[in-house]
């Protein structure tokens, strides 16, 4: 794992993410919420690169783009996870995860730093989540600063089958 060299740490948290440790997980700003990735799905935070917008896609995937000379789909989780979509500011970040041969990018508002408990007590989502969300919602931890909903990195890889593949070439 890697942390894009462009990319300065924002606190001794976030320098954690480019160690590689394994325990954990990256914490993603959407909204007023955050939400964690666990750590050994996460190949890269960095800058949100340029994307090429897809027509007719859905308002959660913003479009491609080149990662590492790769098309990288890239997601804005914001409108299934019912989270405010605001213009991204200079702290959003591309956190990009990989599981098996199947690459995403994620938009995040921000990227605070890392949440350094194994991610093996999560106790459920409150029961209120919009449907969408508790898709894509395995369950919650907390810290100091409040809960954390941690994200099912499978049922986000598994949105490609909810895009329109005879659009798009596939």
């Amino acid at each position: 794992m890697s942390l894009d060299p462009g990319l300065t740490a924002e606190s001794d948290e976030m320098a954690a993410i480019s160690t590689g440790a394994a325990a954990g997980a990256v914490l993603m700003r959407l909204g007023s919420s955050r939400y964690a990735v666990d750590m050994t799905d996460v190949a890269e935070v960095a800058m949100v690169p340029e994307v090429t917008r897809l027509p007719g896609s859905g308002p959660w995937l913003l479009g491609i783009a080149n990662w590492r000379g790769r098309m990288l789909p890239v997601l804005d989780l914001r409108p299934l996870l019912d989270a405010p979509m605001v213009p991204l500011a200079g702290s959003a970040r591309l956190v990009v995860v990989a599981r098996n041969d199947l690459v995403v990018g994620l938009v995040a508002e921000a990227v605070p730093g890392v949440y350094d408990d194994p991610l093996d007590e999560v106790v459920p989502p409150p029961p209120t989540l919009p449907v969408d969300a508790a898709r894509l919602v395995t369950g919650q931890v907390a810290d100091a600063h409040g809960p954390i909903a941690v994200l099912d990195v499978a049922a986000v890889l598994a949105l490609r089958d909810r895009v329109d593949r005879r659009r798009h070439g596939g």
